[in-house]
């Protein structure tokens, strides 16, 4: 059988700012909803749930909804997205069912360490497990590869040490604006530096080709 024997996946195109919003809507909902009701008290079943945690479990949904419908607007989802939807699940779900903030304070660590940790394997190995979820849309020399993947690999976990020190130090309102706010810059100031580095090892087009 040759490979043009075997039926590819269906690539589909979605807007971007659709995909954008889809994105990042779960994210300014929260933000939203917990500048509305971080100063009211619920009371459900007989227990008092601050406003956080109601904008917890409205979240988990709300973030389950746009991963749903972007999968059936694109045919796929990342590797990230699918760990993500899971965390949120586990770690909101969990406080929720305890009412206890700190279990979803603390998923954005789980996740960088997850990620960094993973990163970090394949580079013990030698591989750069970057490049398997990347390489189409970014075909870069694997030195080029291997040196994004270390520097991703220490940003990852530079934040999940970071959201830990906010949390635990610091206000929720301070860290509701960190997990909005700070790490979405962190990561779109992280690979905008990297512009030199994709530009060195870049591949040409015919090279990429072959």
């Amino acid at each position: 059988m040759s490979e043009s024997d075997v039926e590819k996946p269906e690539t589909r195109t979605v807007n971007p700012f659709l995909k954008m919003a889809l994105e990042l809507g779960p994210i300014a909902a929260f933000f939203i909803g917990y500048v509305r009701l971080k100063d009211t008290m619920f009371t459900i079943g007989g227990t008092e749930y601050e406003g956080f945690i109601v904008v917890t479990a409205a979240f988990i949904p709300i973030l389950l909804a746009c991963t749903a419908i972007l999968w059936m607007l694109t045919g796929k989802l990342s590797k990230m997205q699918i760990v993500t939807a899971v965390l949120v699940v586990l770690f909101g779900g969990l406080s929720v069912w305890f009412n206890d903030e700190r279990f979803f304070k603390m998923k954005p660590t789980m996740i960088y360490l997850l990620f960094g940790g993973v990163l970090g394997f394949g580079l013990l190995r030698g591989e750069s497990y970057l490049r398997v979820v990347m390489e189409e849309a970014l075909p870069m020399q694997e030195e080029g590869w291997m040196i994004l993947t270390r520097r991703l690999c220490a940003f990852f976990l530079g934040l999940a040490v970071l959201n830990e020190v906010i949390w635990r130090t610091m206000s929720t309102d301070a860290w509701v604006n960190f997990k909005t706010f700070g790490l979405t810059a962190a990561v779109f100031l992280f690979f905008m530096t990297q512009s030199k580095l994709f530009q060195t090892y870049a591949l040409e087009e015919d090279e990429g080709a072959e």
